[in-house]
């Protein structure tokens, strides 16, 4: 039996950029922990022959000490995307020639580092304007993926912001943080943005159909926290409703997703991080299995490919 396409991909947020977003003054040292995360997490795919797009961020690209560990992704078969240059999930608020610049300056280090030009593009914490649309259109990019229809957003932003140290200015530029309540009704499917400076394909990060509630490999492991039977019905549930309804899943991964509590202190906020290391390993190969026992995971530029000609438009209606 053939099993539709679906996609699988990395979104290489490091250990500064985390610290950024949740306010933690320690970010400016710019600490790193992928000389630790991309072998396991390369370890982790070729012992699965699974290969995946890794959105990397360009301030990474630019530091010689991480060009090795980054030209061996490429090396290893995987795509390379673009997850901008100073990750600030503010994005959305730049002006049009900062996001110009931004993007650009980010393709420019991706590429540098890793002998490859990335084509797609994902948004820090899920950040899009139609500004950052004209922009990857410029660049000739093929997909954004950096919607997610889903209404915990705000509910995970006001979590977020409980657990924080952030003053009000801070709390301001972060006040559409993963999204609002308009995202859920954005479509689970692929389609394309038209904008005034053309089309570009659209691959939202799959939530649940009908519920519209994220089953990323991050939210699953916070609910094995939990309860591993739970977490492993919910996901066979997932994609069961996915099967019936037509929707071939575009899945997610994060660094956080292969470290334990031990390797990246400050960082408790994040689902699943009281968890060691080696048990969400043996999590996350029981979810990867379920997953490619009824789709068949690759990257998303490949998924991008597999879909035709077709696809519905949809007019911007992103924040700005």
């Amino acid at each position: 039996m053939v099993r539709p396409a679906a996609s699988l991909s990395l979104d290489l947020d490091n250990y500064w950029s985390y610290l950024k977003t949740h306010g933690n003054p320690a970010w400016e040292t710019y600490p790193s922990y992928l000389a630790t995360v991309v072998p396991r997490a390369l370890a982790f795919l070729r012992e699965r022959g699974l290969r995946v797009t890794v959105f990397v961020v360009g301030r990474d690209a630019l530091r010689p000490e991480h060009r090795g560990v980054l030209s061996s992704i490429s090396s290893a078969g995987h795509e390379i995307g673009n997850h901008s240059h100073n990750h600030e999930p503010w994005l959305h608020r730049y002006p049009p020639d900062q996001v110009d610049q931004e993007l650009r300056a980010a393709h420019e280090a991706i590429e540098e580092a890793t002998g490859v030009r990335p084509r797609g593009f994902r948004g820090p914490g899920f950040s899009i304007s139609e500004g950052v649309l004209e922009t990857l259109i410029d660049l000739g990019y093929r997909y954004d993926a950096s919607t997610l229809p889903t209404f915990i957003g705000p509910i995970a932003r006001a979590y977020y912001f409980r657990a924080s140290k952030l003053d009000a200015e801070e709390r301001r530029r972060r006040e559409a943080l993963f999204g609002g309540w308009r995202d859920v009704l954005r479509p689970i499917s692929p389609y394309q943005w038209e904008t005034g400076s053309g089309r570009l394909v659209e691959i939202p990060v799959t939530t649940v159909p009908f519920l519209r509630l994220p089953f990323h490999f991050s939210y699953l492991l916070y609910i094995a926290e939990r309860s591993e039977w739970l977490a492993d019905l919910y996901l066979r549930f997932a994609l069961r409703l996915c099967l019936i309804t037509g929707v071939r899943p575009s899945l997610l991964l994060h660094p956080l997703d292969f470290l334990g509590p031990d390797e990246a202190p400050g960082l408790e906020f994040f689902p699943g991080m009281g968890t060691e290391a080696e048990v969400k390993w043996r999590r996350l190969d029981r979810f990867v299995n379920t997953v490619t026992a009824r789709f068949d995971l690759g990257p998303m530029g490949e998924y991008v490919a597999s879909l035709g000609a077709g696809l519905r438009t949809r007019r911007p209606d992103v924040r700005s």
